[in-house]
């Protein structure tokens, strides 16, 4: 199995989610390719530029295909300041973001590797690459983490999707309401969870 990552929203949106998906690559591919066929999609699948029906098909397909998924949320409103007083960084609350969803998945494992792969899209690599060896710091031997370009990555778009659901439920959009129908039954089944992180460590 993977593990994809991608991320939605920032504090200054009022909530960033982090989603950390398990699918095989197999699997990713072949809910790409089918939502591409029946929507006739170009270009990159982005949950911030499908429709709501489409939402629905490709957390549909998801679902059947037995994905899971953990998604780390930070909402403004309810995120404690750190402890050293300093204003909170996008990057630093990505990264704990990161740490946490990824983290939740490692009990759940069973001792199969499985390798990470985080969208290598919203920092600089130099500062993603940092970020990308202290999660593997934190695998050890049970996976490898590795950065990977969303526009070539099935999984990661899947990602995308997930967590960009759960931000527009966090911040109340105007598609909340009907996203959060939409999710509803994945979050009954723990298809996916939900991980709020509350401080910064």
């Amino acid at each position: 199995m993977t593990i994809y990552c991608d991320e939605s929203g920032g504090l200054n949106a009022g909530a960033m989610t982090f989603a950390a998906v398990m699918l095989t690559p197999e699997a990713a591919a072949q809910i790409h390719a089918r939502f591409r066929a029946v929507t006739g999609l170009r270009g990159e699948l982005k949950g911030s530029r499908i429709s709501l029906t489409e939402r629905a098909y490709l957390l549909e397909l998801f679902d059947r295909a037995g994905g899971r998924a953990w998604v780390a949320v930070a909402k403004r409103a309810r995120l404690q300041p750190p402890a050293n007083g300093q204003p909170t960084s996008d990057l630093a609350l990505y990264a704990a973001l990161l740490d946490l969803a990824i983290g939740s998945w490692l009990p759940e494992t069973g001792g199969v590797c499985s390798d990470v792969v985080i969208d290598d899209g919203r920092y600089d690599p130099v500062i993603l690459e940092n970020v990308r060896e202290a999660i593997q710091t934190g695998l050890g031997g049970w996976g490898r983490a590795s950065l990977a370009d969303s526009r070539r990555s099935e999984g990661v778009q899947i990602a995308d999707v997930v967590a960009n659901s759960l931000y527009n439920v966090e911040v109340a959009s105007p598609r909340a309401r009907r996203i959060g129908i939409i999710i509803e039954p994945m979050l009954a089944s723990r298809a996916i969870r939900v991980a709020e992180l509350a401080q910064l460590p």
